[in-house]
């Protein structure tokens, strides 16, 4: 997803660059967001992909090598290639080890797998209460399938949710018959059988093997700098790349990089830099739907207006963090019409005006409550 970004803002930019992207997928790049979508079916399998400007798309072509000093990448049938300037884009995989016979979430292929398994499995086993693992369980559960959905943490999505929206969620998927088990792991009656689909979706981390092999410097992610450069004539960006200690494996992150990059190599702005970026996360998988921005944890909460509104009758819950007149952070769950709103508000640092309630209410119904403290 990155890769693609980049191509395409190259491309806009008119810059005097011409972009060759690899990739080991057969497809060309498209938008992992969408793979529980594609595996519920609201999607067909090429609908998620992504334009790519001018570029030239080599897929089922690895890179197994690169040769920063030579400027020069190896690929897997051997050959080599010549490059003037390096971007890697090589994105995360799934945290291992997987229960035996499980399966991951994190491409067309893994779909196309987990597709074949649900037609003869008699339930499913997700493992891992996150958004992918949420959207995994409603993209089952929408196919039919009886679902247990194993977390270890408190609530469901407790990475960016707090207890209220997390329950929320929970509430939500139970009405579609998913069974969540928090705070667990699996036990024996959750012991999966030659029948049951099981699927791991405990968090990826950055995928660097190739570039620590070529002695590029690696923590977690590729270590970048505000020129998202990790070497001479070599950048990373994405999922694979770590910047200011801070790895974030989001995609509204990975195209903020790749427009700073575009800017840069193209020659529209060689000043650009990338200073990082605010946290946002969003899902949408049919009634399960959320988004968070900001900081709402209860650090941020220390000092601060919160405002929160909940309807248990629509699945809806919401709540706005506020520092004097500005937003510092928003969650909402179940009704998104003022998703827009508050993220332009926040991003702008806008003031939000004498009534603040009144960017959450609406249309949520009269029987809402509403709870305000300092």
């Amino acid at each position: 997803m990155a890769a693609a970004r980049l191509a395409q803002q190259l491309a806009a930019h008119a810059g005097p660059t011409e972009t060759v992207l690899y990739g080991a997928e057969p497809e060309p790049p498209y938008n992992r967001a969408l793979l529980a979508d594609v595996l519920a079916g609201r999607y067909r399998t090429e609908a998620p992909a992504l334009p790519t400007g001018d570029a030239r798309v080599r897929t089922g072509t690895e890179v197994v090598a690169v040769d920063v000093r030579g400027r020069a990448l190896t690929l897997a049938d051997g050959s080599r290639e010549t490059y003037d300037e390096l971007v890697l884009a090589t994105g995360a995989e799934p945290v291992r080890p997987f229960t035996e016979g499980a399966h991951a979430l994190r491409s067309l292929a893994d779909v196309a797998r987990i597709s074949r398994h649900a037609d003869t499995a008699d339930r499913a086993v997700v493992i891992g209460g996150g958004v992918l693992g949420v959207g995994t369980a409603h993209a089952l559960a929408a196919r039919g399938l009886p679902v247990n959905l194993v977390h270890k943490g408190p609530h469901l999505i407790d990475r960016h949710l707090d207890r209220q929206a997390g329950n929320t969620v929970h509430t939500t998927l139970a009405l579609m018959g998913v069974t969540v088990h928090l705070a667990s792991t699996p036990d024996d009656s959750l012991t999966p059988t030659s029948t049951d689909l099981v699927v791991h979706a405990c968090g990826v981390r950055p995928r660097t093997a190739l570039a620590r092999a070529a002695g590029l410097p690696v923590r977690n992610g590729i270590l970048v700098d505000d020129t998202l450069a990790c070497a001479p004539h070599t950048y990373a960006i994405g999922d694979c790349a770590e910047h200011r200690a801070a790895p974030y494996a989001l995609a509204t992150t990975a195209w903020e990089q790749a427009d700073v990059l575009a800017a840069r190599l193209s020659g529209a702005d060689p000043e650009a830099r990338y200073t990082g970026s605010r946290p946002m996360t969003r899902l949408t998988a049919g009634p399960v739907e959320y988004a968070a921005f900001g900081a709402c944890d209860d650090a941020a909460e220390e000092g601060a207006d919160v405002l929160r509104i909940g309807d248990a009758t629509r699945g809806a819950y919401k709540k706005l963090v506020l520092r004097g007149d500005r937003i510092v952070g928003a969650i909402l769950v179940g009704d998104l019409a003022t998703a827009g709103t508050l993220t332009r508000a926040h991003l702008t640092g806008r003031p939000v005006g004498p009534d603040p309630l009144s960017l959450l209410t609406a249309p949520l119904s009269h029987r809402a409550t509403e709870e305000s403290r300092p």
